[in-house]
């Protein structure tokens, strides 16, 4: 005896599982532009220094130990990677104030400039991607993403 399984999905199910397809099409295409991103930043990193530069670009310089915490790596392949960018002149170290035995790292001018260039080639890609979307269709888009990813309560909207 056949037997067919059908799932009989309500409107909201179907909606759920096409908003799965679509965050998962949504962090494949992040992650490819990230790799992309990364390869522009310096071609002899992984991705991974990207990760680093992005954020020392961002929130400016920190302990290596705040960095690994703040991408989500471990400390010793940040150190690592913190190492070759040194070696790369991309980054560079200074004492921590508060701890002589500690460093602070930051990027230097030649790490800040190509982080730069990898975002703003970023940036292309999100406007060619949306140029035609209307900046009502853009402020939704915040809106609903940001209520997705916890950013922003729902309450009261």
């Amino acid at each position: 005896m056949q037997t067919t399984s059908r799932v009989s999905w309500s409107g909201r199910e179907r909606l759920e599982v096409a908003l799965g397809e679509q965050v998962n099409a949504l962090l494949s295409a992040t992650r490819a532009l990230t790799e992309r991103s990364a390869a522009q930043f310096h071609e002899g990193l992984q991705p991974a220094a990207f990760h680093i530069a992005r954020w020392l670009y961002a929130f400016g310089p920190a302990k290596p130990s705040v960095i690994a915490d703040a991408v989500g790596m471990d400390r010793s392949s940040t150190s690592t990677l913190i190492g070759r960018m040194r070696g790369l002149g991309l980054v560079d170290g200074s004492p921590d104030p508060d701890d002589r035995r500690g460093v602070i790292v930051g990027l230097t001018d030649a790490g800040a400039v190509r982080v730069a260039a990898a975002l703003a080639d970023r940036g292309v890609e999100l406007h060619e991607r949306t140029q035609d979307w209307t900046t009502d269709d853009l402020s939704q888009l915040v809106t609903l993403l940001r209520r997705l990813t916890g950013g922003q309560s729902s309450a009261g909207q």
